[in-house]
C-alpha cells in the first residue's frame, strides 16, 4: 500500500539560482563598502546583465543540448526508443537491478577519462524512462547518471579538463608533477567512490521496486514522472521492434559511442590510427572534439535517423523543433548557473577567498593541510564549478604552496579534483546538474534530500584517503 505523501511546493531551479546570484552580489557590495582589498562591489547593471552574459558564456553548451533535444525528438518520433526500452525491460525481467551497476560503471569511466558532465544531460531523460519502465522511479535514473559520472570526475585519472589543466598550470608555475602518482591516486578515489554509490543506488532501487510508496519523490514529482515517463509498472507489452526501428537504435547507439570517443584525448595516449575520419564531417579528429563538433555530429545523426526511420520531411522538422523546445527550461537553468561564475569573476570574490585561504594554510602540518585544503576546494568549487576554470585559477597558488611546504603537488591536484567533483554532485551553481534534474522532472531539493548521506560519506572517505596520501608521499 502506497504511503501517504504531502504535496509540497518547491522552489524552481531558476528561482534558487537567481536568489544565489542576488545574495552573492549583495555580499560583494558589503565587502567593497567595508574596504576589503581585492573585492569590487557588484553593480546593478552587472547583476542584471549577468544572466545574459551567462547565456553567452554557455552558448556552445546550450547549442549542444538544444540539438540533443531535437535529436531525441526525432528518435522518439520513430517509436524506436519506447519500443526499445520496453524490449530491454522485458528481456531483463527479474534482473532489472543490474542495469544500475553496469551503467554507473560506464558513466564513471566517462567521468574519470574525460570529465563527462554536460554530455550527460540527455541521459537523464533516457534513464528516467528506462528506470520507470523497469519498475523503479525517475530518481533511480537521475542517481545512476549523476552519481556514476560524478564519482568518475571526482576520481579523475586522465581527465584533460581537470587533472590535465591542473598539471599544465603547475608546470607554468615551475612545479613538476608525477602523472603516475596522479593516476594511481585518482583510480583509488574513483573506484572507492563509485563502489559506494552503486551500493547506495541499488539499495534504494530495491526498496522502490518492492514498495512504490518508499519513493522519495513528492506527489507532484510522481505525477510529473507518470505524465512524462509513464506509469511505474513491471508489466510490458509484446510489441516487437520493426526493421526500421532496429536500424534507428543502431544509429542511436553509434551516435553516443562516437560522441564519447570524440571527447577522449587519444593523442595523449599516442593513438592516432582511427581518429582522423571525423575531420571530414566536423573539422576536427576524434579526441579534439568539443561542443561545436558534437553538436554537428548529433545534427547529422538526426537526419540519418529520420531517413532510416522513414520520417517525412515535415514530421522530421516538427519532431526536431518540438524536441529542441523541450530543452528550453534546461538551457535557461544552465545559463543562469553560468551567470553566477560571471558575477564572481567581475567582483573578484572567488580569487579573494582563494588567496586568503592559502595564506592561512601556510605553515600547517600535512595532517591539517590536506583536509583544510579539501574544505577550501569544496567552498571555492561552489563559486567556480568548472573544473578547468578552477584548475587554471587555483593551481598556480595552491600547487607552489604545497610544494614549498614540502608536500606532494600530486596530492594537491587530486584534492582539487576530489573537492570539485564532490561539490559537482549537488551544487545548484553547476549547470548540467540543474539542467539534468529539470530534464528528469526532479526538484533540486528532492535530489539533495535523497543524496546528502552518500555524498557526505564519499566526501569523508575521500578526505581520509587524501590526508593519508599527503602524509605518506
Amino acid at each position: 500500500m502506497e504511503k501517504a505523501k504531502k504535496k509540497r511546493a518547491s522552489l524552481s531551479a531558476l528561482t534558487i539560482l537567481m536568489a544565489i546570484l542576488v545574495v552573492l552580489a549583495i555580499i560583494t557590495v558589503i565587502m567593497a563598502a567595508a574596504g576589503v582589498e581585492g573585492i569590487t562591489g557588484a553593480t546593478l547593471s552587472g547583476l542584471l546583465t549577468a544572466p545574459v552574459r551567462g547565456w553567452s558564456d554557455a552558448l556552445s553548451v546550450n547549442c549542444f543540448i538544444m540539438i540533443l533535444g531535437g535529436f531525441l525528438g526525432v528518435v522518439t518520433a520513430t517509436g524506436a526508443l519506447n519500443v526499445g526500452i520496453d524490449t530491454l525491460v522485458r528481456k531483463l525481467r527479474g534482473k532489472e537491478i543490474w542495469i544500475i551497476p553496469i551503467l554507473m560503471i560506464l558513466f564513471s569511466v566517462g567521468g574519470t577519462v574525460y570529465g563527462m558532465g554536460e554530455e550527460t544531460v540527455p541521459f537523464y531523460i533516457l534513464l528516467a524512462s528506462t528506470m520507470v519502465a523497469a519498475g523503479f522511479d525517475s530518481m533511480v535514473g537521475v542517481g545512476t547518471v549523476l552519481l556514476g559520472a560524478g564519482c568518475g570526475v571526482l576520481g579523475s585519472t586522465v581527465n584533460p579538463f581537470a587533472v590535465g589543466v591542473a598539471v599544465d598550470a603547475l608546470k607554468t608555475s615551475g612545479v613538476e608533477a608525477n602523472q603516475a602518482i596522479i593516476i594511481v591516486l585518482g583510480a583509488i578515489l574513483w573506484i572507492v567512490a563509485t563502489a559506494m554509490a552503486i551500493v547506495f543506488m541499488m539499495r534504494y532501487a530495491k526498496k522502490v521496486k518492492a514498495d512504490k510508496g518508499s519513493t522519495i519523490l513528492s506527489l507532484q514529482e510522481q505525477e510529473e514522472m507518470r505524465a512524462n515517463f509513464g506509469e511505474v509498472t513491471t508489466e510490458t507489452s509484446d510489441i516487437c521492434l520493426s526493421g526500421r526501428q532496429k536500424g534507428v537504435l543502431i544509429v542511436f547507439a553509434i551516435t553516443f559511442v562516437v560522441m564519447i570517443v570524440g571527447f577522449i584525448p587519444w593523442e595523449s595516449f599516442g593513438i592516432t590510427a582511427f581518429v582522423g575520419w571525423s575531420s571530414v564531417l566536423t573539422g576536427f579528429p576524434l579526441g579534439e572534439w568539443y561542443f561545436d563538433e558534437t553538436s554537428t555530429w548529433f545534427l547529422i545523426a538526426s537526419i540519418v535517423i529520420a531517413i532510416v526511420g522513414g520520417l517525412s520531411e515535415s514530421k522530421f522538422i516538427k519532431s526536431f523543433v518540438a524536441g529542441a523546445a523541450d530543452m528550453i527550461a534546461v538551457l535557461l537553468v544552465i545559463a543562469l548557473a553560468r551567470s553566477i561564475t560571471v558575477l564572481m569573476n567581475d567582483t573578484g570574490l572567488s580569487m579573494w577567498i582563494l588567496e586568503n585561504a592559502a595564506n592561512i594554510l601556510s605553515g600547517m602540518s600535512g595532517a591539517l593541510f590536506a583536509p583544510l585544503s579539501y574544505l577550501l576546494y569544496l567552498g571555492i568549487s561552489f563559486l567556480i564549478p568548472s573544473s578547468s576554470g578552477l584548475a587554471t585559477v587555483s593551481m598556480p597558488i595552491m600547487g607552489p604552496l604545497a610544494s614549498g611546504l614540502g608536500f606532494s603537488p600530486e596530492v594537491m591536484v587530486m584534492i582539487f579534483s576530489a573537492g570539485n567533483g564532490l561539490i559537482n554532485l549537488f551544487t545548484p551553481t553547476c549547470g548540467f546538474i540543474m539542467g539534468g534534474l529539470a530534464a528528469a522532472k526532479v526538484e533540486w531539493s528532492t535530489w539533495l534530500k535523497f543524496s546528502w548521506k552518500i555524498i557526505l560519506a564519499i566526501g569523508i572517505v575521500s578526505c581520509v584517503i587524501l590526508t593519508a596520501a599527503m602524509i605518506i608521499l
